[in-house]
C-alpha cells in the first residue's frame, strides 16, 4: 500500500502534463497549425508582387546574368526601366483609358444590376426565382462564346477601336454576377422596412433610394469592387476591339506593345505590371471593412 501510494501523486502528474503538451492553446501547436500555414500562405502571394519589384529595379546586367548575381536580390537598383516605361511608351495614356473604362463599365454595371436584383427580390413577379437563376447562368457563358455576336454590334454601331467598345462590352459578363450577388443581399434586408414605408405612401423608387441602399451599401461596394477588378484585368475584348496602341489598355499594352518579337523587356514588363496593380491594390485597401461585411451577412431582423 505505502509503494502504491508513492507512485499515486507521480501518475497523476503524468497523467496531466500529456493533456498538457497536446493542448490546442500550446505554442508548438499553434506554431504547426497556424503560423506555418500562415506564412506559407503569404510568401505564395505575395512573391509575385516582390519578384515583380526586383525585376523593374534591376539592370539588364543583373536580369541575364544569373552566374554573377543572385537572382532575388538587387545589387545596384535602377529607374532606367520605369523611367522608359512612363517616358518613352504611352503607359500614363494607357493606365487613364484602363482607368477610364474600368470605372464606366462599373457604374453601368451597378445601375443595371441594382435595378434588376431589385425588382426580382421585392417586386416578386411570377417566375421572378427563375429569372434571377437564368441571369447567374448568363454569367457562366464564357467570353469566347459572346466575342462574336460582340464584335458583330460593336462594327455596326461603329464603336471598333474606341474605349466606348470596352464600356458598352464589359457589363455583359459583369451585370449577371452582380445581380445574382445583390439578390442575396437584398435578400437579407428586413422586408417589414419597406412595408412600413410602402404604408406612409413611398414609392418604389423612393423606398430603393432612400432606405434599401443605404443599407445595402457593403453589397454595392463588394459588387464595385467585383467589377472593377473584372474590367481593370480584362484581356480578350480589349485585345480584339482596340487595335491603335495609345488607345489600349494596361493588361493587353504591356504585352502587346512591350514584346518585339523574341525579345521581351523584361524590366519594363515588370514595371508595367506592378504599376497597373496598385491601383487594384488601393481600392481593395479603402473597402476592404465593406467586402468583408458584404461576405459574412447584411442587415438582420
Amino acid at each position: 500500500m505505502t509503494d502504491a501510494t508513492a507512485n499515486q501523486p507521480e501518475t497523476q502528474s503524468t497523467a496531466t502534463a500529456v493533456p498538457e503538451q497536446m493542448a490546442w492553446d500550446s505554442r508548438a501547436r499553434r506554431m504547426v497549425t497556424i503560423y506555418v500555414p500562415l506564412a506559407c500562405f503569404v510568401i505564395i502571394l505575395l512573391f509575385p508582387f516582390y519578384w515583380m519589384t526586383i525585376t523593374s529595379f534591376k539592370p539588364n546586367a543583373e536580369l541575364y546574368d544569373y552566374k554573377r548575381y543572385n537572382p532575388f536580390l538587387i545589387d545596384s537598383p535602377t529607374l532606367d526601366h520605369i523611367y522608359k516605361l512612363l517616358f518613352e511608351t504611352a503607359y500614363p495614356r494607357w493606365l487613364m483609358t484602363t482607368m477610364g473604362v474600368a470605372v464606366c463599365a462599373t457604374f453601368l454595371s451597378l445601375l443595371s444590376s441594382v435595378l434588376a436584383a431589385y425588382a426580382i427580390q421585392r417586386l416578386r413577379f411570377k417566375g421572378s426565382q427563375y429569372v434571377g437563376l437564368g441571369i447567374y447562368l448568363a454569367y457562366l457563358v464564357p467570353p469566347s462564346i459572346l466575342f462574336i455576336p460582340l464584335a458583330t454590334t460593336v462594327y455596326q454601331l461603329g464603336l471598333f477601336d474606341t474605349p466606348f467598345a470596352l464600356i458598352l462590352t464589359y457589363p455583359t459578363f459583369l451585370v449577371p454576377f452582380c445581380t445574382w450577388l445583390l439578390i442575396g443581399y437584398f435578400k437579407s434586408i428586413p422586408y417589414e422596412l419597406e412595408e412600413c414605408a410602402l404604408i406612409d405612401g413611398a414609392t418604389r423608387l423612393q423606398i430603393l433610394r432612400r432606405i434599401t441602399l443605404p443599407l445595402a451599401v457593403p453589397g454595392l461596394i463588394s459588387a464595385g469592387i467585383f467589377s472593377f477588378t473584372l474590367s481593370w484585368n480584362e484581356f480578350i475584348y480589349s485585345l480584339a476591339f482596340i487595335q491603335s496602341g495609345e488607345k489600349k489598355t494596361v493588361p493587353v499594352a504591356i504585352l502587346t506593345e512591350l514584346v518585339s518579337g523574341d525579345v521581351y523587356q523584361w524590366g519594363a514588363l515588370m514595371a508595367g505590371s506592378l504599376l497597373g496593380s496598385l491601383p487594384v491594390a488601393i481600392f481593395y485597401s479603402f473597402f476592404v471593412d465593406y467586402y468583408v461585411s458584404s461576405l459574412t451577412g447584411a442587415v438582420k431582423e
